[in-house]
């Protein structure tokens, strides 16, 4: 009986010594981006090679609710476009990617193999209010100006739901290109440029300093290897 108490116990303490090192437990991740393909899909999946015991458990939804989640401590870390001020925890910029627009097949503007902003004047431009949405609606604005002649359409629902309405010819909208990868019957995907090129939007990690979760320091030293970059972010100045 006793040789099976210690031997209860030294699974137990190796337990904690697991967890203590971010080998086991769980993490709980905030995400605002596409999984497709890209460098957020590439950290997960090595992430989870290098900790095959903690599980990874992710949540969706609007940026001022997942903040919250953030500041309440119901997850770990915050993935989502860069650059926002409600935010004064850690926070580590990540990488870029380029903005497509996404057009139903039959759409005027597909036979262009790049779209610029004057093209989408008096679009029909259907805008997500989930992250990274809200950042491409105050670009568009702002480089369309109020007198552009677009319609915008605001939605709150996940991505593949937007892109079902433009496969279905209710309007057009952006998209980072890890989304794009996504081969969606009825849409075609073309860059968006300005004068100086492919624009891009940038993401970034945000997390409390004092969350003492072991699992979330490996999760950031991963984010801050290979996956970081200096490209121009999206800005809607």
């Amino acid at each position: 009986m006793a040789q099976h108490i210690l031997a209860e116990a030294d699974v137990a303490f190796a337990r904690i010594k697991a967890r203590g090192r971010g080998e086991s437990g769980d993490l709980v991740v905030g995400i605002c981006m596409a999984l497709s393909v890209g460098n957020l899909r590439a950290t997960l999946a090595e992430y989870g090679r290098q900790h095959d015991g903690v599980e990874v458990r992710s949540i969706d939804g609007s940026r001022s609710r997942l903040l919250a989640d953030l500041t309440s401590g119901s997850i770990d870390v915050f993935l989502t476009a860069e650059g926002h001020s409600a935010w004064d925890g850690a926070s580590l910029p990540l990488w870029s990617e380029r903005v497509m627009v996404a057009l139903p097949e039959d759409h005027f503007l597909c036979p262009n193999p790049i779209i610029l902003w004057p093209d989408l004047a008096g679009a029909r431009i259907l805008v997500n209010r989930r992250d990274p949405g809200p950042d491409y609606e105050a670009m568009l604005r702002a480089r369309l100006g109020d007198r552009c002649g677009c319609t915008f359409i605001g939605h709150e629902v996940c991505l593949d739901r937007l892109l079902g309405f433009v496969a279905a010819g209710l309007g057009l909208t952006l998209v980072s290109e890890s989304a794009a990868a996504a081969n969606d019957a009825g849409i075609v995907y073309r860059e968006l440029h300005d004068d100086d090129g492919p624009v891009r939007i940038r993401f970034a990690a945000y997390w409390k300093e004092t969350n003492r979760n072991p699992a979330l320091r490996p999760f950031l030293d991963l984010l801050r290897g290979p996956y970081s970059d200096t490209a121009p972010s999206l800005s809607s100045e």
